[in-house]
């Protein structure tokens, strides 16, 4: 993938942006075409006609390829946002209950469609990560089985990573996706989960990611734990897989992303144990670290390429994977919402915090959390929109195209998982 060569940089970029090399991760085995270079002339699309005060000025085409993404198949859905912004879609036929019928989009949810994963992938990735989880992991027993198949983890992962070079590519995040998921199951939710003790739970379990480094005499005692349940087992393998095809920077990224997870679960967890129910705002200050972000923050490695470490941590990225890690999580909390409600005990969500808190209707509720996602996610396009155009180069187009592909397909597997989920009936 070539590099466009320097560009005048918006002030407060590091200077690395305009040298940043396009190196593919260790271990990568391809990398798809880059854009071209852009042209340095005013842009005019542009919020009332200016560009952003220290933005670079790019040519309104090559603002529109960036925005759109790639063309051919299997790419229809890379890319930022819209030149217009789309209206939600119309709801759908309710059923006789009042809701829409299963597997349709959430009326007034502010979406993308995207492609329907290759099936061919999907098999393959479907196939080889259950050999995983019950040959060298043993993530679950076998009366799990039907849960695991309808979780449907691998039309997950290809719906999410059109863009990764090979199977391979797409094992690494969905072995992480199901150790991520046998950690919330087992620790925090349906399968054995507490709120009492889970932070120390948690801590051992996160030193399957981030080793404990201490003397001789206790080591062995601490590798033998990583082995003693299943979240764990599945943390230390899928952990080792990743490090094999990422760079340092990309693992410690990941862990990084994994400590905020589980500093969300301990708040949840906390709130859980004294029985409260946060404000609208702290629950929302949750739903920022107990929410999906590893999950996309993992796309370049995916992709067999690398976002070089000064440009991820550009506050500007890191307020455009915020938001887009925000509104993956609340589409979560919309289309879970009957499930949990149908579990033991309260489940936190956004329509049952903003219920408690603001004193309005269930149903009123939802569709408020409806509007709070759509903010979200228009704010998440603005702002990505902005980076490509302040910073165009390749590996920071490719990698923001890639997050906003992971928010689409992350609804698709939502909005299609009948297994798991169904609409309230609020149209």
């Amino acid at each position: 993938m070539s590099d466009p060569g320097p560009t005048s940089l918006q002030p407060g970029l590091p200077a690395a942006a305009a040298r940043a090399g396009t190196r593919p991760a260790a271990g990568a085995r391809s990398a798809l075409p880059g854009p071209p270079s852009f042209a340095r002339t005013v842009r005019p699309d542009a919020p009332g006609g200016a560009a952003p005060e220290g933005a670079v000025a790019v040519a309104r085409p090559a603002v529109e390829r960036i925005l759109r993404g790639p063309t051919g198949l299997g790419t229809t859905s890379l890319r930022l946002r819209r030149k217009d912004r789309e209206e939600p879609a119309a709801p759908e036929e309710p059923t006789a209950s009042g809701a829409p019928a299963p597997g349709s989009p959430i009326p007034g949810l502010y979406h993308h469609p995207v492609p329907e994963p290759d099936q061919a992938r999907v098999a393959e990735v479907s196939e080889r990560i259950k050999r995983w989880a019950v040959d060298e992991v043993q993530a679950y027993p076998p009366e799990w089985e039907d849960q695991f198949d309808g979780f449907s983890v691998g039309r997950y992962m290809v719906a999410c990573h059109p863009d990764a070079p090979a199977v391979d590519h797409l094992m690494i995040a969905t072995r992480l996706m199901v150790a991520e998921n046998a950690v919330d199951d087992c620790y925090c939710e349906d399968h054995g989960g507490s709120p009492i003790g889970l932070g120390s739970r948690l801590l051992l379990a996160h030193t399957a990611l981030d080793p404990l480094h201490t003397t001789g005499e206790y080591e062995p005692a601490w590798l033998a734990s990583l082995q003693s349940d299943a979240p764990r087992r599945a943390y230390r393998s899928a952990m080792e897989y990743f490090v094999r095809d990422s760079s340092d920077s990309q693992a410690d990224r990941y862990r990084h992303d994994m400590a905020r997870l589980h500093l969300g679960y301990l708040a949840e967890a906390a709130w859980a144990q004294e029985d409260h129910v946060p404000e609208v705002w702290e629950y929302l200050a949750m739903r920022q670290f107990n929410n999906f972000r590893p999950c996309p923050t993992i796309t370049d490695t995916v992709g067999g390429y690398e976002l070089p470490a000064e440009l991820h941590a550009l506050p500007a990225m890191q307020r455009v994977i915020a938001l887009a890690g925000n509104a993956t999580t609340i589409v979560n909390d919309l289309y879970s919402y009957t499930k949990e409600l149908n579990s033991p005990g309260r489940h936190l969500n956004l329509p049952v915090v903003i219920a408690e808190r603001e004193g309005v209707s269930d149903k009123d509720a939802y569709l408020k959390a409806v509007e709070v996602h759509n903010d979200l996610m228009h704010a998440f396009e603005s702002e990505a929109a902005a980076l490509a155009a302040a910073c165009p180069v390749p590996t920071v187009l490719r990698f923001l195209r890639g997050v906003a592909v992971w928010v689409d397909g992350n609804h698709y597997w939502h909005r299609t998982n009948t297994y798991r989920y169904s609409l309230p009936d609020f149209w």
